[in-house]
């Protein structure tokens, strides 16, 4: 009997521990779901920005800027970029047309009887040959 008095005296010795370790601990609060409703007057006077949830959203919202602040210097960049090239099309048609032009201008200038009225009209004495070239023979 004295065995069965020390067994129940032990158990209930273990009972009371575990019952002292859980009355120590303090019940958790259990998490709130509820989301705070965010109201105009808060965001004019920036007590939003202080808000957890925001905090903990800074550093996407920080990717988030530098991502934008990229994309708006990317379509300046492509829009400078369109208009140099429509500036250097245009030039190209007019580099087009005046060689189109200057070599019209020298086949004109380079036929037979032009050669010979620009040679007369600049009196350099110079006659257009009757006879044809002779070859030399080595």
């Amino acid at each position: 009997m004295y065995k069965e008095d020390s067994h129940t005296d032990v158990i209930q010795e273990v009972e009371f521990k575990r019952e002292a370790r859980h009355s120590d601990q303090q019940p958790e609060p259990e998490p709130q779901n509820k989301r705070k409703r965010v109201r105009v007057r808060e965001i004019f006077d920036g007590t939003i920005l202080v808000r957890e949830n925001v905090i903990r959203q800074l550093p996407f919202l920080l990717f988030l800027t530098v991502l934008g602040i990229i994309y708006i210097g990317n379509r300046f960049h492509a829009e400078r970029m369109v208009r140099q090239i429509e500036q250097l099309k245009i030039e190209v048609s007019n580099l087009r047309s005046e060689q189109i032009t200057t070599t019209s201008e020298l086949m004109n200038i380079s036929r037979p009887s032009e050669v010979a009225a620009l040679v007369e009209l600049r009196g350099l004495g110079l006659k257009e040959s009757m006879e044809p070239p002779k070859k030399l023979k080595k």
